[in-house]
């Protein structure tokens, strides 16, 4: 058996070519031998030639060269490091390695720890040559390549998923829900305590769908010392101690340190870590390098999420308080009026705005009242709104009279705008409202540039108050209109922002409600009780709108009731936001 047995192959690295006549570049007295062949196998007789095993010694794969019978006839030295047990001279299936028995092209098998690839290449005199490759070191890449692609996709899902929820509850369940099965059978998630109570969330794989997650409550003095040690920063070391306390805390039952393999991983906050990562599973599936170095990364993408989340409710938090304090509150209840509002901020999502109204009962059985309207609109104008009805709480309680209230109240305002830089101005109605002997009222009102009081009369008729006046917070004097109406009782006086004459709809889109629809709106309603004649005016003014953009709109009606008449609504048009 010769390698000139071997007919048109080409193995395909360019190493060896049987197609030619080639004249070795090492031994000029080599002889040229026809096309097709190559040197003898072993110099038997003549002079000496050069031994072609020597060449394919250097090859990266080793030959197994078999006759007609099987019998190996020929191995090269490759052949002989990776596949030991073969013989020359003896029969290639016979040698003991199981994946030389029924050998196929391009089988694979394992072999003293390497991982082998065949592949059979015929030969002219019937026999077969075999060549074997070592591919350890290329599927070892191959699956680093692969585990590290599902790495980065695992990741990046982490990351997609955590990017939406915005509540601490809902992102915590999602980080326990992601952690399972990629990252552990079971997944416990306990949060930073907060008022000496720590949360937590546990994901548990299921074999028929999407894990189930449970959530529970522990004193902060009953958490597991390696949970302690979590949220302080540190990452616990000792296997057999994190299964005996996750078992302790409820969080894994019936099982053993040998059964499970457990690893606790902080999940960085801002200062201090957010919570902590408890994962578990089963001994086969021990935590290696790699897996706890991925647990780690999914750990910080979960504390950036909780993280933002804390903040979002700390913050929201915030934001409720503040806009409960700066949303238009219920007018005192006082004796002989029955009031009735109604409220819609131009931007619902924050339910304040720039108009305002309110009022405030005077020692001598009276009442201090205002509508009105800040420059601007959103959180700004609120804020500014916040701080006039400040400025009124405390001044009505050194002047009744509504004219020097008012002028009281401009020079506070200018005061705070000047300082502050804002350059806001406001338009208000403020009134003081006296019962009489024959339970009407008595209305002292003074303007600065809002729009007139309308007057709804026992007989059906409105008469607008002529009642004038320049803005408030512009100058130090302004020039303050005052006016004196008399109400019977069964008779309301109506004020309103601008919100509801300019709002623009109708049959164009913008086309403005005016002041002649809104007199229309509310003659003839003489008998409707002060908060239904409130809710009217808000209702026509929307249904104008048509859903459309508009403004603040604020709505103030007090009806003369007579002394036992005491009736209070209050209509939050906007509902409040739910977290």
């Amino acid at each position: 058996m010769t390698a000139a047995g071997v007919r048109d192959w080409d193995p395909g690295d360019g190493r060896i070519s049987t197609s030619g006549t080639r004249v070795p570049a090492w031994s000029a007295d080599v002889p040229v031998r026809p096309a097709g062949a190559l040197p003898p196998l072993a110099p038997d007789r003549g002079p000496p030639v050069l031994d072609w095993s020597e060449v394919v010694e250097h090859l990266r794969e080793g030959l197994v060269v078999c006759d007609t019978a099987g019998v190996v006839r020929h191995l090269s030295p490759v052949a002989e490091r990776l596949l030991p047990e073969v013989t020359v001279g003896r029969v290639l299936a016979a040698s003991g390695v199981e994946g030389l028995r029924a050998p196929t092209h391009g089988d694979e098998f394992s072999h003293r720890g390497r991982r082998l690839r065949i592949r059979q290449v015929p030969l002219s005199t019937g026999g077969c040559c075999w060549y074997v490759e070592d591919v350890t070191d290329n599927i070892t890449r191959a699956d680093a390549l692969l585990a590290e692609r599902a790495r980065a996709a695992f990741l990046a899902r982490v990351g997609e998923k955590l990017g939406n929820p915005l509540h601490p509850d809902r992102a915590a369940a999602a980080v326990a829900r992601l952690a399972v099965p990629t990252l552990a059978d079971v997944a416990v998630l306990v949060l930073a305590p907060r008022s000496g109570r720590a949360r937590w969330w546990r994901a548990t794989r299921a074999d028929d769908g999407a894990p189930s997650v449970d959530v529970g409550v522990l004193s902060a003095a009953d958490l597991p010392a390696a949970v302690d040690e979590g949220l302080a920063g540190f990452e616990p070391q000792v296997p057999d101690w994190l299964v005996e306390q996750a078992v302790d805390a409820g969080w894994l039952t019936g099982v053993t340190a040998a059964d499970v393999s457990v690893r606790v991983v902080p999940l960085p906050g801002r200062d201090l870590p957010a919570g902590v990562l408890l994962v578990a599973r089963g001994a086969c599936r021990y935590y290696d390098e790699a897996d706890v170095e991925l647990v780690r990364a999914f750990a910080a993408r979960a504390g950036a999420a909780l993280t933002t989340a804390v903040l979002y409710r700390d913050q929201a938090e915030v934001a409720d308080t503040l806009q409960a304090s700066l949303v238009p509150v219920e007018p005192a209840e006082a004796a002989g009026v029955q009031w009735g509002t109604a409220y819609r901020p131009a931007q619902a999502g924050l339910r304040i705005g720039g108009d305002f109204y309110g009022s405030h009962r005077l020692p001598d059985g009276g009442s201090v009242f205002f509508l009105g309207d800040v420059s601007g609109k959103g959180v700004e104008a609120a804020v500014f709104t916040g701080q006039l009805r400040q400025c009124l709480q405390a001044l009505h309680r050194v002047e009744a009279h509504p004219g020097r209230l008012l002028r009281l109240l401009n020079d506070a305002l200018l005061e705070t705008t000047q300082a502050n830089g804002q350059g806001r101005f406001a338009t208000i109605v403020l009134g003081v409202a006296r019962p009489r002997g024959d339970g009407g009222l008595t209305l002292s009102m003074s303007g600065g540039g809002h729009l007139p009081p309308l007057v709804l009369r026992a007989s059906g008729e409105v008469e607008p108050v002529g009642l004038r006046g320049m803005l408030i917070g512009v100058v130090p004097d302004p020039r303050v209109g005052e006016v004196s109406v008399e109400l019977a009782p069964g008779e309301t006086c109506l004020l309103y922002s601008d919100g509801v004459t300019e709002a623009r709809g109708g049959r164009r889109g913008d086309e403005q409600f005016g002041a002649d629809r809104l007199v229309h709106t509310i003659t003839g309603c003489q008998r409707m009780p002060a908060p239904a004649l409130a809710e009217r005016v808000e209702q026509v003014t929307c249904d104008w709108l048509a859903h459309g953009d508009h403004d603040d709109i604020a709505v103030l009606a007090l009806r003369a009731t007579g002394p036992q008449g005491r009736s209070m609504r209050h209509l939050h048009a906007v509902p409040a936001l739910r977290h």
